[in-house]
Order: C-alpha cells, then sequence, then structure tokens
C-alpha cells in the first residue's frame, strides 16, 4: 500500500458516491463541535476547527475523543461541546514522544480509550501504535518509526514481538478489553494484531491473518485473510469485530483457547452496495468504522 492508497482510505480522495438507504431511524442529529471547513482551532461548539477527523473514542464521563488526522493532533470533546487539543502540533508531523504539544504524530486515524482515561492511537504514517495519559504524556508502545522512501512509499513491516522490535504496516484501528489489551487492524498488512502489557513491556502478536496476503477467507489464524482492515472494536466477552474495508464486509473474531476463529458476519466479499438483510444478504460500501455496545448490538 502506497501513500496515494493511504491517503485515499483516510479520506484524502474521495471514494465514488453509492446509493443511499431510505430505512431511517429515529435519530436525532446535532453537531458538537467544529464548523464546514478546515482548520485546528479549540474552542466551544462551533469555534472548534478540525481538519479530516477519522477516529473518535468515548470515556465513561462522556467525553469524546477525536483523531484530528489531518492536524496530526489527538482532540477531546467534553459533553458541554469544550474542544481541546491533549497531544500534537497542527502542521507538524512526525513520531516523536512527549507531553502535550511537544509530541509529534503522522496521520492518526484509529483511537481507543480505556477505564482509566489513557488514550490509545493508531498513528498510521508512522505505523506505531501510541498511549496517551491522562497527564498528556505520549509513548510508543509498540511499533518503529516508518519513514517514506523517493516513490512516496511509507515503509514498515510485520515483526511479532516487544515494544519497537515489533512492527506495523499503516495500523488504522485500535480496540482496548477491561484487560488493558490493545488490539490492532493492521490495515496494510491486512492482518489483525493484539498487544498485551507484560509488566513496563507491551507484547504484539498476530491473531489472524497472513502477512500482505490479500482475501476474504473465514479461518483460524493466519488460514483467516483480510482486505485492509480499518477498524476494530471489541465486545465485553472478548469477541472482536472488524470492518473489513476492501471486502466490504464485517468479520468476527473469537478466542478459541489460543487460537482465533475468524467468521464473517455480514455482507458478502468484493459485493458492493448499501442493502439492509441478515448475514451475506446485507450490502457494505468500504466500511470504515466499528463499535458495540453494551448489549451486543454492532455499529
Amino acid at each position: 500500500m502506497n501513500l496515494a492508497l493511504l491517503l485515499a482510505c483516510l479520506g484524502r480522495f474521495s471514494q465514488p458516491a453509492s446509493a443511499q438507504s431510505n430505512n431511517a431511524a429515529a435519530y436525532t442529529w446535532t453537531t458538537l463541535a467544529g464548523y464546514p471547513g478546515v482548520g485546528s482551532a479549540d474552542g466551544i461548539g462551533s469555534a472548534a476547527e478540525f481538519n479530516n477527523p477519522t477516529g473518535i473514542a468515548v470515556d465513561r464521563a462522556g467525553n469524546v475523543y477525536v483523531a484530528d488526522t489531518f492536524n496530526d493532533t489527538i482532540r477531546k470533546i467534553t459533553p458541554a461541546g469544550l474542544v481541546s487539543t491533549l497531544a500534537g502540533l497542527p502542521g507538524s508531523y512526525g513520531s516523536r514522544d512527549g507531553t502535550g504539544s511537544t509530541a509529534l504524530f503522522d496521520l492518526p486515524s484509529g483511537i481507543a480509550v480505556d477505564s482509566s482515561g489513557n488514550v490509545y492511537v493508531a498513528d498510521t504514517s508512522s505505523c506505531t501504535i501510541r498511549k496517551l495519559t491522562p497527564a498528556g504524556v505520549v509513548t510508543t508502545i509498540a511499533g518503529k518509526a516508518a519513514i517514506t522512501n523517493s516513490f512516496g512509499q511509507i515503509t514498515g513491516g510485520s515483526a511479532d514481538g516487544t515494544g519497537t522490535n515489533a512492527q506495523f504496516y499503516l495500523p488504522r484501528g485500535v480496540a482496548v478489553d477491561g484487560a488493558g489489551n490493545v488490539y490492532v487492524a493492521d490495515s496494510g498488512n491486512s492482518t489483525i494484531r493484539k498487544i498485551t502489557p507484560v509488566g513496563t513491556n507491551w507484547v504484539v502478536r498476530t491473531l489472524a491473518g497472513s502477512v500482505q496476503q490479500v482475501g476474504s477467507a473465514d479461518g483460524t489464524g493466519p488460514s483467516a485473510l483480510f482486505n485492509s482492515p480499518s477498524s476494530i472494536t471489541v465486545d465485553s466477552a472478548g469477541n472482536l469485530y472488524v470492518a473489513d474495508s476492501y471486502n466490504h464486509t464485517i468479520r468476527e473474531l473469537t478466542p478459541v483457547g489460543t487460537d482465533w476463529v475468524v467468521t464473517t458476519i455480514a455482507g458478502m466479499a468484493m459485493v458492493e452496495g448499501n442493502q439492509d438483510g441478515t448475514g451475506t444478504g446485507a450490502q457494505f460500501y468500504f466500511p470504515g468504522g466499528a463499535t458495540v455496545d453494551s448489549a451486543g448490538n454492532l455499529y
């Protein structure tokens, strides 16, 4: 996956329009923060500005955390609509750890928050997973910062291991469970990864998918195949759900002993559409986000 494809995945280039569903639920929509247009201003409600945000997470107090992708920052929105920048510096990108604006990100996309208020970020173009504490301290918990070569291609890897010995390739989605394990949709590798805290270290292993082998096979571990998975979420039972973007499907990963079994629960591989229905009778079009509620409903 090169830089042009990455930017397409993150929204720099638009995907073709598709038909809209006529089945509208009784939801009322309001704008919590931001104003149409591009910027990076903090403030309340429409006084705040963002630049192509692609990931959100909500904590127990109702605060919303935003991966403000093209500003290369992490933002917070209180229930009152007050927006502040927690980490990163608008207009400056990189892969530097630090506190607040001294930390740098490079097209962050996926974001998750744990019960202690720690925020985890898929720092996509740096090919790393970052942690942001409530005190505003950013550290890299796994992965080694990538570089872009003269052809505009981002160099990454797929190695399992501890901390910076592990490698990712354009990770786009993160989720965290009640035990503090972090799960990653490693989009460029078309794999699903797990990062386990062990003391002060973070150990990475691949749960499912085969490195850069694109497909849509169900199965166990490496026998399962994905196609640029972009988002991941975890339920209270420890099952994972993945928006498998380029397959236009939703996948489930179930732990069975030390293995993970992958099944397709909705959509049909490589069939684009906007059809409601059951299982393969439903259709999606580049699904890019997934979350699950306490009752087990998946959105």
